[in-house]
C-alpha cells in the first residue's frame, strides 16, 4: 500500500500569518520544524496503519520546506518545483491507494488562516464547474481522475469544514482554530502530533484505488483584484475573459484544468508589480 501526502504550509501547526511560510525569514526558519512535525506525524501514522510506503510531495511555494533530516527513514520526499502536476505530482502514476492533504487552507476569497488559492494574493476567487474551489479542491477532482481517494486533511478548521465537500469520508484534524486571516488558536505541537498521527493510523483504512473518475468538461473561472491581471491570464490559450476582471477556460480533463491553472498563475504572478499589485 503506497499513500502519497501532499504537504502545504499555511496549514501547519502555529503558522498564522506571512512570515511564517515565506522562506527566508526567522520565523519560516521556525514554522519548518513545526511543518515537518504534522507531515512526520502523518507519515508514522499511516505506516502504524500498515502502508508500505509514504511518499510526501513538498507542495509550499519553493516546495523546498520540510526538514528532510527530521523526517522518517522510511518516507521518501520529492522536493522542488516544475512539477507535471504541481501539489499532487506523483498522483498520476497508478501506484497510488490514497492521497492526504497535509497543512491545506481555504480558498482564494474565503474566511480561513492564510486562505488563498495558489497566489498569495492577486486572485479574489476560482471556481469549478460553478462551485467556489479550493486548492484541496482542485487537487482533490485530480487526484479522484486517477482513482485516488483523498483519506485525510489536515489544516485549520475551516479547511476541516472545506474539505466535508470534496472528501467527505476522509479524516479531518484541526491544529488551530480561524479567528482570522492572520490570527488563530492553535494546538500545541506535541497535542497536533498526537491528532495526526492517530488519525492517519484510521485513514490508512480508506486507501483503496477505485475506478477513475472523469466528469469533464471542466470550467475554471477566475476573478482578480485588478483588470490588468485577468488581461494577462488570457495570454494562455483558450483563456477568455468571463466578466469584469474574470477570466475562463474549459477542458476536457482536471489533468488539463490543473495545469491551465498552474500555467494562468504563473503568469499572472509576473504581472503584478510591487506595491501596486
Amino acid at each position: 500500500m503506497k499513500i502519497l501526502i501532499s504537504a502545504d504550509m499555511e496549514g501547519a501547526t502555529g503558522v498564522t500569518w506571512p512570515a511564517d511560510v515565506l522562506p527566508g525569514t526567522p520565523q519560516w526558519e521556525r514554522c519548518r520544524a513545526l511543518f515537518t512535525s504534522d507531515v512526520n506525524a502523518a507519515v508514522l501514522g499511516f505506516l502504524d496503519g500498515g502502508a508500505d510506503e509514504v511518499l510526501i510531495n513538498e507542495a509550499h511555494w519553493t516546495m523546498r520546506n520540510l526538514l528532510l533530516e527530521r523526517l522518517d527513514e522510511r518516507a521518501r520526499m520529492l522536493t522542488g518545483r516544475h512539477k507535471s502536476l504541481s501539489m499532487v505530482e506523483g498522483v498520476q502514476h497508478g501506484d497510488v491507494d490514497g492521497i492526504a492533504f497535509v497543512g491545506y487552507h481555504t480558498g482564494a476569497g474565503t474566511e480561513g488562516v492564510l486562505a488563498h488559492t495558489y497566489l498569495a494574493n492577486s486572485l479574489t476567487g476560482v471556481w469549478l464547474n460553478g462551485v467556489r474551489a479550493s486548492e484541496g479542491l482542485l487537487n482533490a477532482q485530480v487526484a479522484a481522475e486517477y482513482g485516488v481517494p483523498v483519506i485525510l486533511v489536515t489544516g485549520d478548521d475551516l479547511t476541516c469544514e472545506d474539505a466535508t465537500g470534496y472528501a467527505p469520508r476522509a479524516h479531518k484534524v484541526a491544529v488551530k482554530d480561524h479567528v482570522s486571516r492572520y490570527a488563530a488558536v492553535c494546538r500545541t505541537p506535541a497535542r497536533t502530533a498526537a491528532d495526526i498521527r492517530a488519525a492517519a493510523k484510521l485513514a490508512t483504512a480508506l486507501a483503496h484505488r477505485h475506478a477513475p473518475v472523469g466528469g469533464g468538461p471542466f470550467t475554471v473561472e477566475m476573478e482578480f483584484d485588478a483588470a490588468h491581471l485577468s488581461d494577462a491570464a488570457t495570454v494562455v490559450p483558450g483563456v477568455e475573459p468571463s466578466g469584469e476582471r474574470r477570466a475562463a477556460y474549459t477542458n476536457g480533463t482536471m489533468y488539463e484544468a490543473i495545469r491551465t491553472f498552474k500555467a494562468v498563475t504563473t503568469i499572472v504572478s509576473a504581472s503584478v508589480e510591487e506595491q501596486y499589485g
